[in-house]
């Protein structure tokens, strides 16, 4: 059965800051996802340990976003990874409609714990492996395990193509080097955030929403429609191929 259709509508765009601007800057360079008449399909993969309610609840409130954005370059499926107390690791069903997701989000509980985020990378390999997977995003702000783990993971899902977009609460270290580790390994992207920025985290999903369902040329023309520095960037996505 194909997946519901997008059912939400969303608030008019605005301006993004440069701190997004560079972070598409990144975006650019990953690989361009093969556009074959599929929609795209994207893993949203968040840390739901005790701390983490805030930002979750942020996520939450950009689903419609993500979702409407994408739509305008050939539409999303996603799906919803996370992990949470003793080792605990789920995921949902696929999905293009932004309720469904919103309500799947919803029923998650925090509970204390360490992070698994060998676990999401090695689901996103996996998932791959069954049906092309465009993009990951991982929400998170810190990193437990071993750096080496961690890195095994990520090369063998860069070498599937796969890039990771890692959107960092706080930025601190040692987890800063690590994510930076994680989407250099992928192809992919590295943005620190703030709380109490969440213009910020609704711009950089929205970006990736679109690169993941649209590739180059759909990010290019998400730019020209929102102004700003993303407006600026696109003069500097002409290096690679375009969908």
């Amino acid at each position: 059965m194909p997946p519901d259709k997008p059912t939400s509508q969303t608030p008019a765009h605005r301006p993004v800051g440069g701190s997004v601007a560079a972070f598409l800057k990144q975006v650019s360079t990953s690989p361009v996802p093969v556009v074959t008449g599929h929609r795209g399909r994207l893993i949203f993969a968040m840390d739901a340990t005790a701390s983490r309610g805030p930002t979750w609840h942020q996520a939450i409130g950009i689903q419609a976003d993500m979702f409407k954005e994408a739509a305008t370059a050939g539409g999303l499926d996603v799906q919803l990874a996370y992990y949470r107390g003793m080792m605990e690791f789920d995921t949902t069903p696929w999905t293009a409609d932004a309720i469904r997701m919103v309500e799947h989000m919803r029923r998650v509980s925090f509970l204390s714990g360490q992070t698994q985020i060998e676990r999401i990378l090695n689901h996103a390999s996996d998932e791959t492996r069954r049906k092309k997977v465009n993009a990951v995003v991982f929400i998170g702000d810190a990193m437990e395990e071993s750096a080496d783990i961690i890195e095994a993971a990520a090369g063998k899902l860069g070498v599937l193509g796969v890039p990771v977009f890692v959107f960092h609460e706080g930025g601190g270290e040692p987890a800063a080097s690590a994510f930076k580790r994680i989407a250099a390994l992928t192809r992919g992207a590295y943005a620190s955030f703030d709380a109490s920025s969440p213009q910020k985290l609704r711009d950089l999903l929205k970006a990736v929403a679109i690169y993941a369902a649209g590739g180059a040329r759909a990010l290019e023309d998400f730019g020209k429609r929102t102004g700003g520095d993303v407006l600026r960037l696109t003069s500097q996505l002409s290096g690679g191929p375009k969908p």
